[in-house]
């Protein structure tokens, strides 16, 4: 590690649990005891505890479930699982539990939070959440396979006629079946390791075939915005979101992400940190101390192990 990396993993270090934890299992290499000891501070300490402590009576946070927006029992739970609560501990299985219950969707209040609404996107989400914390969510993987259009992505749209994957869709029910495939690795039913894996591994490809930015038709990157880098994640596809999913997701780069880690590298600053250039949520229950423009330890983290992951660190 250089002298500049250095300076930067200890800027990361000088910040939250939720973040220590992550730096020292991605980027040091600290031992796992070290790591299950910092993480457990998540629940009790700095933004963990917050969000935990701004828990609703009913089991809700901010009163609604997919609204209102950032502050909501969705968005509250999505952003708990990048934090890395830890779902085992007491503090989480207290918070979760009431939620299946106290939550229904705006779209459809007989529904309950754990059995998911109509959209991919946010059914992805919810597979990610339900996975994360123990939840069955097995009706939602269900329906995720079933919504998978004939490119290999998803898209909200599809019922209103659309016959084409969504980049923003995909990445969101793919972070979802990655959880659910790997919760459930060590099960017997070979459903888990077959159907699941063969989506998920098509809407990989979907994106791969795009170079994760290109229309086919033209080869023209239609959408800017997913070049800019946010946190806390809403439905929004970014460079960084879809790399360190594949980072997750694989053993190693494909040729075809080769543009996406130049960009990624490229948005690297002097200090060698990079900047937060956009936010998805006008509020949360949490202030995670970042701003537009900024330096965000949020994006250098997870741009930093995309790079290790790649073999371009150093």
């Amino acid at each position: 590690m250089n002298a500049a990396d250095r300076m930067t993993i200890d800027w990361l270090l000088d910040s939250d649990p939720s973040i220590r934890w992550q730096v020292m299992r991605d980027l040091t290499d600290a031992p796992p005891d070290e790591v299950a000891t910092e993480r457990a501070r998540v629940a009790r300490e700095g933004w963990g505890a917050d969000v935990l402590v701004s828990q609703d009576e009913d089991g809700r946070w901010g009163s609604g479930t997919f609204f209102p927006r950032g502050t909501g029992t969705f968005d509250t739970l999505h952003l708990l699982c990048p934090l890395g609560l830890d779902p085992a501990s007491e503090e989480a299985r207290r918070a979760i539990a009431p939620v299946h219950e106290a939550a229904r969707w705006d779209c459809d209040p007989d529904l309950r939070f754990w059995e998911g609404e109509v959209e991919p996107c946010i059914n992805g989400r919810v597979v990610t959440i339900g996975t994360y914390f123990g939840r069955d969510v097995r009706g939602v993987v269900d329906r995720l396979l079933t919504d998978q259009m004939a490119d290999g992505g998803w898209n909200c749209e599809q019922e209103n006629g659309s016959t084409r994957g969504s980049f923003d869709a995909t990445i969101n029910v793919l972070e979802g079946l990655l959880a659910w495939e790997r919760a459930t690795h060590t099960s017997a039913d070979a459903y888990a390791h077959g159907d699941v894996r063969t989506a998920r591994l098509r809407g990989e490809e979907y994106l791969l075939e795009r170079r994760l930015l290109h229309r086919l038709s033209d080869g023209e990157i239609p959408q800017r915005r997913w070049l800019e880098a946010g946190f806390p994640y809403s439905w929004n596809y970014d460079v960084v979101r879809v790399l360190d999913y594949l980072r997750a997701s694989r053993p190693g780069p494909d040729p075809r992400m080769d543009e996406a880690l130049d960009i990624v590298e490229w948005k690297r600053d002097a200090t060698g940190r990079w900047l937060l250039d956009c936010t998805y949520h006008d509020a949360m229950q949490v202030d995670l101390g970042e701003a537009e423009g900024r330096p965000s330890r949020w994006i250098t983290l997870h741009g930093l192990r995309v790079l290790r992951w790649a073999g371009r660190a150093g």
